[in-house]
């Protein structure tokens, strides 16, 4: 199995423990997952097997959207329903206008702080381990970015909201902020990731579905191929001997027609229609350097 695999992940279940499970009904070893959900979380994780783990770097800076409930009123030591109450608040005041007025303010650039229950390493162990000691420490804030934040459920304490962000996002962290801007705490309840870059939820398999595919020998009619990810990229291809010098590792000349910049990156293909490899451009020595080669 050397593709991709949109998996619509259950809740309760560990991105790892689905790693796993397409690993034992794949007999593939090699399988990676893009984008941690939480286990609570459910929704779209792109699975990567074979070559395919090759290209995980390629898809962290793809949009993401989800769909988030968040309870207002009350705060968690998680930032969501998983963990201990930690404060409670009164919403009855909030309005819905009160509600998309504070919502707005995070569209944009924003500074975040992650929870201290993430996956985040502090001297080589992860921030939960810390957080479940009673440990807490100093996180750095980063940029991230909200393209689109929309209201779009109402029912106090309840509400509901789809949210396109760039890569690092926290939904935790921003319907923890929510409740901050607000006055009245709050966690999330509910998240689904219903997109990751191209791969959407509508056309994400269960792995019950992906079970029955692998046992009746049909699994790839679910699969996406490497390069498909890729798409943005400008492509070329090249002659038999030009392939077998960049399988070899060696750079190549631009060609005619192209005009690349530093740091460019390209889809390169064979005659056959085949996906070779992924090239850098290095502007000082003016060549198409070799960074992933698919044999």
């Amino acid at each position: 199995m050397e593709a991709i695999l949109n998996i619509n992940k259950p809740a309760g279940m560990t991105s790892y423990a689905v790693v796993a499970t397409v690993k034992r009904l794949s007999g593939e070893k090699r399988v990676g997952h893009a984008g941690t959900l939480d286990p609570d979380a459910t929704g779209v994780l792109p699975l990567c097997t074979g070559q395919a783990t090759r290209i995980v770097e390629f898809l962290a800076d793809a949009a993401k959207t989800y769909h988030a409930v968040i309870e207002l009123g009350t705060t968690t030591d998680t930032y969501d329903a998983s963990g201990k109450v930690t404060g409670k608040g009164d919403a009855s005041a909030i309005t819905r206008e009160l509600c998309q007025m504070a919502l707005d303010s995070f569209v944009g650039t924003i500074e975040q702080t992650p929870p201290m229950f993430s996956a985040l390493k502090r001297n080589g162990k992860p921030l939960y381990q810390l957080a479940r000691a009673g440990i807490t420490v100093e996180r750095a804030s980063r940029n991230v970015e909200i393209y689109r934040l929309r209201l779009t459920g109402w029912q106090l304490p309840l509400v509901t909201i789809e949210v396109e962000c760039s890569k690092g996002t926290y939904i935790r962290s921003l319907a923890h902020d929510l409740g901050q801007r607000l006055g009245c705490g709050a966690h999330l309840k509910n998240l689904e990731r219903t997109r990751y870059g191209i791969f959407d939820i509508g056309n994400a398999i269960t792995l019950p579905v992906l079970e029955e595919a692998c046992r009746g020998g049909y699994w790839h009619d679910f699969t996406y191929s490497i390069d498909s990810v890729l798409l943005e990229l400008p492509a070329m291809v090249v002659d038999s001997a030009t392939a077998q010098a960049i399988k070899s590792g060696k750079a190549i000349t631009p060609g005619e027609g192209t005009t690349p910049t530093p740091e460019s990156l390209c889809r390169v293909y064979t005659l056959d229609g085949d996906f070779l490899a992924v090239l850098r451009y290095d502007a000082e020595k003016a060549t198409w350097q070799p960074k992933k080669v698919f044999c």
